[in-house]
């Protein structure tokens, strides 16, 4: 007999990935110029030079069986003592490498971390929209997935709808900054508000409330916007974090857990995370690409390419007549889509061989995601199909 739970989720994949590959088969039929790919959130810039002057070196001088060898379950200590120095410095956090975990993405930060949080009963909370594999991700771990709808008009959270959705139950809250999909970078005294509203009930409850900092776009914002580092403003955080959007590294599965000391059980809560990715097989990360971060973890992305597409597919949306909030990190649109449920839009669009992803995956309806981390000349093309649509 077979898992059902798993045969479901197989058999039902992902909504972005459909259009993804729906937009493959078109582009070998009718030639990649006529397909407007914006499904996908895969990094277009390359990655900073260091990272493969960072490989190249290492393969050159550095033993066969050291490179492509295991590390120790939780990361090489290199990698390890090169993040916690990382976060010291620009952060102010008391990092020590004993704290970080090394994992093959932010995918298997979250699930270790969701699954170390959860208990019989237990609840965890997501702000909408949300990135849709939360849902999987918190139910197979245990516990029950609760949508907590933003702010629809800034998609920042809401405070108010947090403090009715909390209750004996609620383990922890995930907050997405820079958020996928809505390119909202969350603001300080909003995420005072949450942390002091979750310190109120975690003293109510008898237990913390943890936050889950998801944080592969920390790095991916525009405008000197800055990203308030969740830790320095509520101590029951944990950090989950990937190198796949700042170093263009998305295949390379390379990301981290930082379950910092000051944290409510912190030694227990890391050694959950690190029993949790042990039984689901996510220790030992990729050792060549270890070493490699390890050696260029201050090198930052060049934005000016995302920058120039946020600003071109932001001004001619609006000034065909759709309706968006104007992004501050990421590379995501979350446009309000005109005037028809999403489903016919969307269908609509697919016929002209331009690939949104509708928002019901998302948590919430009404509108679609379009990521620009695509070619400057992929957004000029698509405009014009975009005014057609709305007329």
């Amino acid at each position: 007999m077979l898992n059902q739970d798993a045969y479901a989720l197989g058999a039902a994949p992902s909504a972005i990935r459909e259009v993804f590959e729906y937009g493959r088969r078109q582009a070998k039929l009718l030639g990649e110029d006529k397909v407007f790919d914006f499904s996908l959130g895969n990094p277009s810039i390359p990655a900073p030079d260091a990272v493969n002057e960072a490989i190249h070196t290492i393969l050159k001088t550095e033993s066969s069986i050291r490179v492509h060898g295991y590390t120790s379950g939780a990361g090489s200590d290199e990698l390890r003592t090169a993040v916690a120095e990382n976060l010291r410095r620009r952060f102010g956090t008391p990092a020590r490498p004993e704290q970080i975990f090394i994992t093959c993405g932010a995918a298997p930060a979250l699930t270790s971390v969701l699954e170390a949080v959860s208990a019989p009963g237990s609840e965890v909370i997501a702000i909408a929209p949300f990135f849709p594999e939360y849902r999987p991700f918190t139910n197979f771990s245990g516990s029950h997935f609760v949508p907590v709808m933003a702010d629809r008009e800034s998609f920042q959270p809401d405070t108010d709808a947090l403090a009715k959705a909390i209750n004996a139950h609620t383990q922890a809250v995930i907050i997405n900054s820079p958020n996928n999909p809505s390119g909202a970078v969350f603001r300080e005294d909003v995420l005072k508000d949450i942390a002091a509203l979750l310190r109120e009930r975690a003293r109510e409850y008898g237990h913390p409330i943890y936050i889950i900092s998801d944080e592969p776009y920390r790095e991916l914002v525009y405008d000197g916007q800055k990203v308030p580092f969740l830790p320095n403003l509520y101590e029951d955080t944990v950090v989950c974090y990937s190198w796949s959007k700042s170093l263009s590294l998305p295949g390379e599965r390379i990301g981290y857990v930082y379950v910092p000391g000051a944290a409510t059980d912190s030694r227990e809560l890391f050694l959950a995370v690190a029993g949790s990715a042990r039984m689901h097989g996510h220790v030992c990360a990729p050792s060549l690409i270890q070493r490699a971060v390890a050696q260029c973890i201050d090198s930052l992305p060049d934005l000016s390419a995302y920058d120039e597409n946020r600003k071109l597919l932001y001004e001619g949306l609006t000034e065909s007549g759709y309706s968006c909030v104007r992004p501050d990190g990421a590379f995501y649109l979350f446009v309000r889509t005109p005037g028809e449920d999403n489903d016919r839009f969307s269908r609509r669009a697919m016929e002209k061989n331009l690939l949104v992803v509708p928002s019901e995956p998302f948590g919430v309806s009404g509108f679609f995601r379009l990521g620009y981390c695509v070619a400057k000349e992929t957004i000029e093309r698509a405009l014009p199909v975009f005014r057609e649509l709305i007329r």
